[in-house]
This record gives structure tokens, C-alpha cells and sequence, in this order.
């Protein structure tokens, strides 16, 4: 039989304390059993940087911060390893995933390092929305993620973000929220329609809305017995507001350590190439996000 691919992790890296925490969050973080661990550093050099002095000193700062991470994949990766790529920030993230195969990649938010500030939010946001893989954007470092929330709907993105949750190692004491946020239909205004007519439109609606939340409330027992059967404990959250907020608000309440989103909605996109959830989440989440494609 051939062999298995390994699940593979690429940390990007500019040195700074975003990278930092991304880099502590990555190499601690639950990946599937026989994971590995690869970073890299973006240098841009042009023009503007035509004293040889300054390329120096940027050639320098990049090999710096390439072996500083290396050193830190060790502690969880022996052989992992840190490359230097000479492009834009986004393309050299992209370049290198693609070369090493990569299943997931992990960034910080608006890092500020010497290499070209290869984390700016731009940054994590071009990568976000052009990766291939799963991406892992981390505002502050976690050292165990324990807690998780998980914006599911009918989408294939949000089938794949379970799909990969369920891949991970169960940390101990392991826990899942899972957050269905549904549309709910008003009753229209009908002032000057029979009374009857009003209670028949009434009554269409409010059926309507109790098949979507039990469509929802079906969808959500369905995925919570997968995640049991990978040995986590799981709650099931139904909401009837705004997606975006009651997922924050879910994060908040349970103090996450991870939220997980699909990375387009089921109901169409508010961005090219990201759902309007998943870069509010990128953008506001107090804890790392998991954007799975």
C-alpha cells in the first residue's frame, strides 16, 4: 500500500512577536498524529534597498530569524526546517506551502519584524484568502487548546473544517462548541390585509423557521456524534442573530482557545475569495481562527 502523506504545518515568520506567538502556538498545538514542521521567512530586496550596507543587514536579519525559527520547530519537530525565500511576503508564503506540500498555514497578526514586516495584516489577509490549505491565524500565543468553537453550516468548507477538527490529537479534557447560526424569517407587515390573512401568513412563517431550526438542530447532532466518536465533548449551540456576533459571543462565553470556520458561507460571498464570517473572525477573534477551504 503507498504510504500516507503526513500532515504537513508552515509557520511564516518575520521575527516579530506576532511570529513569535504563532510559532509558540504552532509547535504546541494538536496537529494529527506524525505531523511536520516547516517555516519560512519572506526578504523582499529591490531598488529601494540598493545600498549594499541595508541588503546586508537584511540578508543578516533573515537568516537570523530563519535559524531562531528552526530552533523553535525542534522542540517538537527534531528535523523540521526554516527556508529564506526572496519575494513578496504573500507570494513567498504561498511559493513555499506549495513546495512543501503544506496542510495548514500558520501566521500571526500584524507582526512588525525587520524582514520587510512579512506579518502585516495585509499580509495575513492575502494568505488567507489565496491559500490552498487550511490556514491558522494567531492574534496571541496558546500554549494548550482545549476549548474549541466551530461555526458549522450547510457548506462543504464547513464539512472540511469538521473533517480536519476531528483529525486533530483530543487533547485532554477536549471540548467542542458547535455554533449553527440560522436565518430566521420576519412575519411581514400586512396592515391592511384580513385579519385572517395575517394569522395564515403568521402561522406559514413560524413553520418555516421551526424546519430551519430543526434542519439545524439535525445537522448539529450529526456532526457532534463524529466528534464523540473522536473522543470529544461537545455542545450544540443553535443562534438566530447575526453569524459573526454570536460566534464571538459564543467564543466569549466559553473561553475558547480556537474557533474554526469554513472559509466561505453557505449563503455567498462578501469578499472575492474569503465568506464575510471568516475574515470578521481573522479581524476580531481574540484567539487563534482555523480557515479551512
Amino acid at each position: 500500500m503507498p504510504a500516507v502523506k503526513a500532515f504537513r504545518v508552515l509557520v511564516a515568520t518575520d521575527g516579530s512577536t506576532a511570529a513569535r506567538a504563532a510559532l509558540t502556538t504552532a509547535v504546541r498545538f494538536p496537529w494529527p498524529s506524525g505531523a511536520r514542521g516547516f517555516a519560512v521567512v519572506a526578504k523582499e530586496t529591490g531598488v529601494e534597498f540598493s545600498p549594499a550596507v541595508l541588503v546586508a543587514a537584511l540578508d543578516h536579519a533573515a537568516d537570523l530569524t530563519a535559524l531562531r525559527a528552526q530552533r523553535s520547530l525542534a522542540t517538537r519537530w527534531p528535523d523540521g526546517q526554516a527556508r529564506v525565500i526572496e519575494a513578496e511576503p504573500v507570494e513567498a508564503i504561498l511559493r513555499e506551502a506549495k513546495a512543501v506540500r503544506a496542510d495548514v498555514i500558520v501566521l500571526g497578526w500584524r507582526g512588525h519584524g525587520a524582514v520587510r514586516r512579512l506579518l502585516s495584516g495585509s499580509v495575513s489577509r492575502g494568505v488567507a484568502r489565496r491559500a490552498p490549505c487550511a490556514v491558522l491565524v494567531v492574534r496571541r500565543a496558546r500554549r494548550e487548546c482545549r476549548r474549541v468553537v466551530i461555526g458549522l453550516d450547510a457548506s462543504a468548507h464547513a464539512a472540511r473544517a469538521l473533517e480536519l477538527l476531528t483529525a486533530l490529537t483530543r487533547p485532554d479534557g477536549g471540548h467542542v462548541t458547535l455554533l449553527r447560526a440560522i436565518d430566521t424569517m420576519p412575519v411581514p407587515a400586512q396592515a391592511l390585509a384580513p385579519s385572517g390573512t395575517r394569522a395564515s401568513v403568521a402561522t406559514e412563517v413560524a413553520r418555516i423557521n421551526d424546519t430551519r431550526r430543526a434542519a439545524a438542530h439535525k445537522d448539529l447532532t450529526r456532526a457532534a456524534k463524529v466528534l464523540e466518536a473522536a473522543g470529544w465533548d461537545v455542545d450544540q449551540v443553535v443562534t438566530e442573530g447575526a453569524p459573526l456576533h454570536d460566534l464571538l459571543a459564543v467564543v466569549a462565553k466559553t473561553h475558547a482557545d480556537l474557533v474554526v470556520v469554513g472559509a466561505r458561507s453557505a449563503t455567498g460571498l462578501r469578499h472575492l475569495l474569503l465568506g464575510s464570517v471568516a475574515e470578521g473572525a481573522m479581524n476580531a477573534s481574540p484567539v487563534p481562527v482555523l480557515i479551512v477551504r
